[in-house]
């Protein structure tokens, strides 16, 4: 065996530990009912903890944060479609300037940004309250979807545009029957982006949403904090599903002429 196919399969091998390596350990405390040091692993196996997260309250809290992350994506895209739209479109006044203020959220640690805009939450009246989530989901949100949209509609050849309006047909016309049809599969993209970024949310939605509002992240750190570790992993798995699946939905949606416009923005 020569030495290239050597070390080939040395770094598969490591790069399989490095992904699945976790993983594993996420699988074997999901049927560890004993698990005790030194043994490595665990003395009883068996299903009485996936009986306790289905019988628990995993079921509401992935029930309410499935539909928080339908309501954000629905939202984020209701606004930067458009907005997505005139940026890439038109020449916007200090247009750079607009698209960092949407960056500056993720340009921050989360804590402090989020911990700052749930006091002007409570002041609304929106804490502990859906609401209230939502928005502070939105605010990462839009973030993503803002340069997504940005970069799908800069991807769209402006020619297209140009022959309908010579054609007579007006701005909206050109809009929602030229551009929006072929922004479908980037829209669908961003959608899908947002939808996982939601549904994965935990730091805002624990500071916002606490103690009334439950999705799956927050169940999982209480389970954590409470030392259940076997509920946590149980979670963490059933979190990992839908994350998986959308992002093959995702990878087939998200073309490289969207990524490639990121840098012409």
């Amino acid at each position: 065996m020569k030495t290239a196919q050597i070390v080939r399969i040395i770094l598969i091998v490591f790069a399989a530990f490095i992904i699945f390596g976790p993983l594993s350990s996420l699988v074997i405390w999901s049927v560890a009912e004993k698990w005790y040091w030194p043994h490595l692993l665990p003395q009883q196996v068996g299903w009485f903890y996936w009986a306790k997260v289905f019988e628990g309250r995993m079921l509401e809290a992935l029930q309410a944060g499935v539909l928080i992350a339908v309501v954000v994506t629905a939202l984020t895209l209701l606004f930067t479609v458009p907005l997505g739209y005139v940026l890439a479109r038109f020449q916007v006044p200090f247009k750079a300037l607009v698209l960092l203020i949407f960056m500056l959220p993720q340009a921050f640690p989360q804590l402090p940004v989020f911990a700052n805009a749930t006091v002007y939450l409570y002041r609304w009246n929106m804490g502990a309250k859906v609401s209230g989530v939502i928005l502070i989901q939105m605010v990462g949100a839009l973030v993503y979807a803002v340069w997504t949209m940005t970069a799908v509609f800069k991807s769209i050849p402006v020619s297209l545009e140009e022959a309908a309006i010579n054609l007579g047909a007006s701005r909206i016309r050109t809009f929602c029957n030229v551009s929006l049809p072929l922004a479908i599969p980037g829209i669908i993209a961003s959608g899908l982006l947002v939808f996982l970024y939601s549904l994965d949310e935990f730091t805002g939605t624990l500071l916002v949403g606490s103690p009334f509002v439950l999705t799956l992240p927050v169940f999982m750190y209480n389970a954590s904090q409470g030392y259940e570790l076997p509920v946590a992993s149980i979670t963490a798995l059933l979190l990992m599903i839908p994350g998986i699946v959308l992002l093959l939905v995702m990878e087939r949606y998200l073309k490289a002429e969207y990524l490639s416009s990121f840098g012409r923005i």
